[in-house]
Parts: C-alpha cells; structure tokens; sequence
C-alpha cells in the first residue's frame, strides 16, 4: 500500500498511477478530515510520526495506518512537506447529471477547459464557501481529486456535490430544459454586468466559467442564454477564474 504515496512530485506519472488503480491521494490533516467525511472509501493513511495520534483519532479503524520518521515519508513521497500526512481513497462513480441538477438545487457551477489543478481546487473552496449547490465539468478540465486540487480546496473538493457532463456543450440544454438560466461569465466589453444580474436573478442559475487566456469557448458562449462581466478597472483585461466566481458566486448567491 505504501507505494501508492510513492513520487508525488512527478504529475505526469502519478496521473497515469492513480488512472490505472481507480484511486486518489489526499495530503494534510485538513484534507483527511474531510476525506473522513466523505463518500469516498479510505485505503490507506501515511503518516510522520508526530502526526500519528491525530490520523488515529480520525481514521480509526476505517483504513491501515503507516506511522514513519518525517524524513522516510519525504523520501516516499519525493518531496518535502510539512503537512505530515497523506491518504489514499479510492474512486466512486460519478453522480449522474440529475443528482448534481436535483431538484433542491439553486445555483450551479459550470466549468469549461480549466486544466490548473489548483485554480480548480480554489474554485471548489469558493463554491463551498458561497453555497453553491454542485459544479459540472466539461470533459476537458482538470481531475478535481488530483492532490494539489484537493489541497487548494481545503477539502471541500470532497464535499460539494459534482460531476462531467457531456456531449459538450449540447449538454447545457438538459439544464435549460430543467429551468435554469446558464449566465456565461466574460470579459467581453457588450457582456452585461454582473449587477443587472443580481439585480433581478432568476430562481435557478449556472454560472458557466472557463479557462484564463481562451475563456470560453464560441460553442459555449452560444449555449449561454445570458454573458455577463464583471467591470474591471481601465487596463485590467480579466480576473484570475477562481477569483471571477468568487465575486460572481457572492453576488449571486
């Protein structure tokens, strides 16, 4: 089991590590308390020694703990880190559309070619934070449960209700179909701005976000029944995309 924490700093290796066992890797004692609970099933947990009682009072008997010298778990994992822990869980399948889209849900997430894992997971903390009822992902955005992005999350990544959606961005109909106004979220100067929206929001709404430098796609904004902008000062071109959902997921909220 240890070797599923085995060379953490190398992305492109441990993408195609956890593809292939249908699991994930949390790190810190934030992340596990949320792992804890969550859905997803715990494998296993290793530990730096001083760290140990904590994992145990959380984990229990749920899963195996390895409890090593700080300097053994660094070598492990293949970098140097103070949070002491890391975690493995295992996958689940994802919810299909209309458990994310239920009918309890107000306000949703959308989200179109965002491959920074750790944009990713600040826009998970932020929907958390400003209640937003569940986050969509197009097929080509990051894994939400890559560690830098359950990291940045602070966990909430295992919390807030989400899923992929597809045919994209046909698939945007199905949430139209079920009465909610997809508002794409643009920089571009004829958009409307954020606060005609809020002025008069619509009882359901997704907020459709996209990458930083393409945005969103043509066929994506095509799809949106309303752009919307958020006014920048003179010079300033565009938000940070985990910072534009701040701002647009309070004002809407």
């Amino acid at each position: 089991m240890l070797d599923e924490f085995r060379a953490l700093n190398d992305p492109v290796q441990r993408r195609e590590i956890e593809r292939r066992g249908d699991f994930f890797v949390v790190e810190g004692l934030l992340a596990l308390r949320a792992l804890v609970d969550s859905r997803y099933p715990i494998r296993a947990v290793l530990a730096a020694e001083n760290r140990g009682a904590a994992v145990l009072e959380l984990v229990g008997r749920r899963a195996p703990i390895y409890a090593l010298p700080a300097d053994e778990v660094a070598e492990l994992a293949g970098f140097n880190f103070h949070r002491g822990v890391l975690a493995s869980a295992d996958r689940v399948p994802l919810p299909a559309l209309d458990a994310v889209a239920s009918a309890a849900a107000r306000r949703l997430a959308v989200v179109e070619g965002v491959n920074d894992h750790e944009n990713l997971g600040a826009l998970f903390r932020n929907a958390a934070a400003f209640g937003v009822d569940g986050v969509l992902l197009d097929p080509t955005t990051a894994d939400p449960l890559y560690r830098r992005s359950v990291r940045v999350s602070m966990g909430h990544v295992l919390q807030v209700p989400w899923t992929r959606i597809e045919p994209w961005p046909a698939a945007l109909a199905a949430l139209q179909d079920q009465g909610f106004v997809v508002a794409a979220l643009t920089p571009a100067w004829d958009a409307e701005p954020l606060e005609a929206l809020a002025a008069d929001p619509p009882d359901r709404l997704v907020l459709l976000l996209g990458a930083e430098g393409p945005g969103l796609s043509d066929a994506a904004l095509a799809a949106a029944d309303r752009c919307i902008r958020i006014p920048l000062a003179p010079n300033v071109d565009s938000l940070n995309v985990a910072t534009a959902a701040a701002i647009a997921f309070h004002t809407l909220r």
